[in-house]
């Protein structure tokens, strides 16, 4: 009888654990879930431009210069957003950053949907590039800070598949709704998100910050579990952050000490390369330049865009912790690069008037290969550099298919080669683990120790 009694005893805390493991992975998810709704926002902000340019200059009446402006001026404001977003982030804490970034966005919504002129307009794409700009920050800083280690990478990429949702509503939903509907529905995620603001804990990375240590205990339970012993994550949280503390302040020269000049060669090269491979030229113009390769609309492209890139985005979130890092970011450059040289074709075929089904196809299939793709002063860096890069492409981009429409795209195709490179000779795998280990592994000031903790020198 004893027997029985210990083995059932024995069970306990094994069906404990696997209740409480099962809690806080949906405190997780649901924390996430609000956090990634400004990753919707981001989506339907950078595909916003692609359906609406034919409605927007007809209906008052602009040039191709001035629709470009409009187009890229969101990438001026999201370079204003990425310059303080570190700063905000830290001082404020990751929940109040993004309820600042959303009433940015939900006024230049406004502007946009009752415009009367260019100024209107123009003014309201700015200022929802200033929310984005602090949303492409803090959205997956906080998503980081919140997850454990093992699922950190596939909690993270849906980041990126939110980004790719929301492209995709926009894309789809522009080809049956008016310009000034499709700002209306931009409000929607950013209204949600305030209101699941309300409800999910602060990141203890923050807390332990800014030495709240009961709020951070709190916080830390809540998304491990009620019965979970947090006190040696805790610890190690607290501990890691006060030692970084002692270091001196850091200011954006310092990134470039040799100390942190891989990391930074890293964060900078990566932003730079990925947008001079023209994904958001792609993004911003894709109606367009289905047109311009040869197709009686862009609402059949677009669609097709749809139809693909969520489900292959979404592979992509399934396989990110099984398959690592840096091989989905060669695959993805490559698949990029295979992309560009699709459509460059594309157009090649157009020009020197080869078969017109050829160059549609070529075109199509180019573009549905691409994919839809960042703690303070480094955060903001390359944040920054990422939108001066997509600003100078967003601009150019129009102008560079009049200069020469083939010659974009191979010019597109060669930097993403070199991304592949880049990538394969300079950036570390981050997968299984921690944050403070990733941290070490990129700055010679910081180095682990045997617990598997990293800790500054």
């Amino acid at each position: 009888m004893s027997t029985e009694w210990e083995g059932v005893e024995a069970k306990k805390p094994l069906l404990v654990a696997r209740n409480s493991s099962v809690s806080s992975i949906w405190v997780v998810v649901a924390s996430t879930t609000v956090a990634v709704a400004g990753s919707f926002v981001f989506g339907i902000s950078v595909g916003y431009s692609s359906p609406s340019q034919k409605g927007i200059m007809r209906d008052l009446h602009l040039s191709l210069a001035e629709y470009s402006v409009f187009g890229s001026i969101l990438t001026i404001g999201a370079m204003l957003g990425a310059i303080v977003s570190g700063t905000i982030a830290d001082r404020v804490g990751r929940r109040c950053a993004m309820a600042i970034s959303d009433v940015f966005c939900i006024l230049g919504y406004l502007l946009i949907a009752f415009s009367k002129n260019s100024v209107w307009l123009d003014l309201g794409r700015l200022s929802i590039g200033c929310g984005i700009g602090l949303l492409s920050y803090v959205v997956p800083v906080y998503i980081s800070e919140i997850t454990p280690k093992n699922l950190r990478g596939r909690f993270a990429a849906v980041n990126q598949f939110m980004i790719c949702c929301g492209a995709s509503l926009a894309y789809a939903l522009g080809t049956c709704i008016t310009w000034r509907t499709l700002a209306i529905v931009g409000v929607t995620p950013c209204l949600l998100q305030l209101a699941g603001l309300l409800v999910i804990p602060e990141s203890p990375r923050w807390l332990a910050k800014i030495r709240h240590s009961g709020a951070l205990e709190e916080a830390l339970q809540k998304l491990r579990g009620k019965e979970t012993d947090i006190s040696e994550e805790a610890a190690d949280i607290k501990d890691f952050t006060e030692k970084l503390q002692q270091l001196p302040q850091s200011k954006m020269l310092d990134l470039f000490q040799k100390d942190y000049i891989h990391a930074v060669t890293v964060g900078v090269g990566l932003m730079v390369l990925q947008q001079f491979g023209g994904v958001n030229a792609i993004c911003f113009y894709a109606s367009e330049i289905f047109v311009s390769a040869g197709f009686s609309s862009g609402n059949t492209g677009m669609l097709a865009m749809v139809a693909v890139q969520i489900p292959m985005t979404a592979l992509g979130v399934l396989l990110l912790d099984k398959a690592g890092r840096r091989p989905l970011l060669m695959v993805c450059a490559a698949g990029t690069c295979l992309g560009c040289l699709l459509v460059g074709l594309s157009f090649l075929s157009k020009e020197h008037h080869w078969a017109k089904d050829l160059n549609v196809a070529l075109a199509l299939t180019g573009i549905l290969i691409f994919p839809i793709h960042m703690k303070g002063s480094a955060g903001s860096l390359v944040t920054l550099v990422s939108w001066l890069g997509s600003w100078i492409v967003s601009y150019a981009f129009n102008f560079l298919l009049l200069w020469s429409s083939y010659g974009t795209f191979f010019m597109f195709a060669s930097i993403c080669g070199l991304t592949v490179v880049f990538v394969e000779r300079l950036v570390p795998e981050t997968k299984g683990r921690t944050l403070e280990e990733i941290q070490a592994s990129m700055n010679s000031s910081l180095t682990p120790v045997s617990n598997g903790i990293n800790r500054p020198v």
